[in-house]
């Protein structure tokens, strides 16, 4: 086969990759936003949508036609290089991030061996993107959002780090694919159930969603950090959230959850099924639990969530050690 063939083949294997993640992508998108709404719906003793399409199954799909449609406003005084700019900074790591996971043992774009770095290193880059959004928009609610984010996401990115850190010591690995063949016979949550609840825990608090949505706290903040968007630019910060989330959902369940390990059905719809499960629970809390204060949500982290997770690293590698 001649270099050519070779090159071929590659461009053919990334574009069927690339428009696998945007499949992916564009049904989490509108799916998540559905259930975002019915749950809540049910939650609060409603029916949530239920006129466009069949229990308002088109509702997503109608709401995304409305923002393309609407003008997009670019206030006066604004940073005219970076507020533009920062929705797509916000989003486009999140593309990236599905290079790495593994929906099944054949369905993975890349198996890296350091493919659990990668992740978390990609994921910090979205912030980046919230705290420009704030600092560009001119307005001193948007700046005071952005940096509680930037706040939150380096407080709870300590114990979500020290959290996985027990599942690399069990398994010496940092390959997806290998950290799910491992939990074969058993799930990481039934043998790391504390690293798994604070993994959770941190998850929801950098996607800042209630009980820690503080970058965004409407009755504070109007909306924080992308309060002077609109149409899609506000449309692709809301896109990122809910990808986020997917992931950060995908991601407990490779480390947690024995990935796309189950019976009968096949691998990449069990992944599915554990994946939307924690995308449930997740959007169940932000319906069940009030927001905490910006000091409570600081003392939470670093004087509880934080200790919590080293001493539970500190057991796993001792237990590791000896056995």
């Amino acid at each position: 086969m001649d270099f050519a063939s070779i090159a071929d083949s590659m461009i053919i294997k990334v574009l069927i990759s690339i428009a696998g993640v945007m499949i992916v992508f564009t049904f989490n998108a509108l799916l998540a936003v559905w259930l975002e709404r019915k749950i809540s719906g049910h939650i609060q003793l409603r029916l949530g949508p239920m006129e466009v399409g069949f229990h308002g199954a088109l509702q997503s799909a109608a709401d995304g036609l409305k923002l393309i449609a609407k003008e997009i406003i670019t206030p006066q005084g604004v940073d005219k290089k970076l507020f533009p700019l920062a929705p797509y900074l916000a989003f486009f790591p999140s593309l990236l991030m599905f290079v790495v996971i593994p929906f099944s043992d054949k369905l993975q774009v890349r198996d890296l061996n350091i493919g659990l770095l990668y992740f978390f290193s990609i994921s910090c880059i979205s912030t980046i993107g919230i705290f420009m959004a704030g600092w560009a928009s001119n307005n001193k609610y948007s700046l005071m959002g952005a940096v509680r984010s930037i706040a939150q996401s380096i407080a709870y990115e300590i114990p979500i780090i020290l959290s996985i850190l027990t599942v690399v010591i069990i398994t010496q690995s940092l390959k997806l694919s290998e950290i799910v063949m491992f939990q074969s016979k058993v799930w990481f949550v039934i043998i790391q159930p504390i690293a798994f609840i604070i993994y959770i825990i941190a998850a929801i608090a950098e996607l800042n969603r209630t009980p820690f949505d503080i970058p965004e706290a409407e009755s504070e903040l109007v909306a924080g950090f992308h309060t002077e968007y609109s149409g899609m630019r506000f449309a692709v910060f809301f896109m990122a959230e809910y990808t986020n989330m997917f992931l950060i959902s995908a991601m407990a369940t490779t480390l947690f959850l024995g990935g796309w390990k189950g019976p009968v059905l096949p691998p990449v719809v069990w992944f599915f099924i554990k994946t939307y499960a924690v995308v449930f629970f997740i959007i169940w809390v932000r319906w069940a639990f009030p927001r905490l204060r910006p000091d409570q949500l600081m003392n939470f982290c670093w004087k509880f969530l934080t200790p919590l997770a080293l001493i539970n690293l500190l057991v796993t590698a001792f237990v590791m050690k000896l056995f």
